[in-house]
Formats: structure tokens, sequence, C-alpha cells
């Protein structure tokens, strides 16, 4: 994927799912936070000595960053205009300051998922909880 076409296929995505649930509520989630990744693009492995994720090289020119997608992901709920779909920015989720929930530094563990659960609820239903 590249910066140039992530836009345009994250509006087919939407579009595809308007198509048969035109009124279903929607949250656009963006990336929760991954050093690596927040300004070099993918892919990651997992490093055989350590375990933990690391970025394999630069995939070529123009593929997205992490805070590369999450800019055109707000603006796209934006520009459609559906009061049905909503953005939250992962970062709300999961801080950049809880990586020693990451045991790969990638992905959550369970406690991590809970608390992310927790707080999509909060932001999510707010007062309806």
């Amino acid at each position: 994927m590249r910066e140039r076409t992530f836009v345009p296929v994250v509006h087919g995505f939407l579009d595809t799912i308007r198509e048969g649930h035109p009124d279903t509520p929607i949250v656009l989630i963006s990336p929760t936070p991954f050093t690596e990744l927040e300004t070099t693009a993918g892919p990651t492995a997992p490093d055989p000595e350590t375990g933990r994720q690391r970025v394999l090289g630069s995939p070529g020119a123009g593929a997205p960053t992490l805070t590369g997608v999450r800019t055109p992901l707000a603006k796209v709920v934006d520009v459609r205009a559906d009061p049905a779909l909503r953005y939250l920015d992962g970062r709300e989720l999961l801080g950049p300051d809880e990586a020693e929930a990451l045991p790969d530094g990638l992905h959550p563990d369970p406690a991590a998922h809970l608390r992310m659960s927790d707080r999509a609820a909060r932001l999510l239903l707010g007062r309806h909880l």
C-alpha cells in the first residue's frame, strides 16, 4: 500500500460496507503507537534473538508510516459527513507511554486489551455507560 492509494482504498472499503449496511454505526480506529513505525514504514518481523518486533527496512517510496495514516483516516471521516461514522485515534486506547504493555513491542498483552476496551467504551459510549 502506498500513501497515494491509502485514502481511496479506505473510501472503497467504507462504500462497500455502506452498500449493505447504510445505517450501521462504524468506528474507524487509527493504529495504536509502535515507536519504530511512527516515522518509518514497515514491514515488521520478530527479531530472532529478542522476540520483539522490528522494522525490516524500507518497503519503498510512498509507503505510509503510522503517523502518516492517522491524519488521512480522520479526514476520511470528516469528508464523508456520515452521521453513523466516527473516528477514534488509537493513541487514546493505548498511549505511547504504555510500551511495557507490548511484550513484543507491537501487540498488546491481555491486560492492555482490557484497558483498551474499557477506554473505547468510555470514549464511544460516554454518558451511556
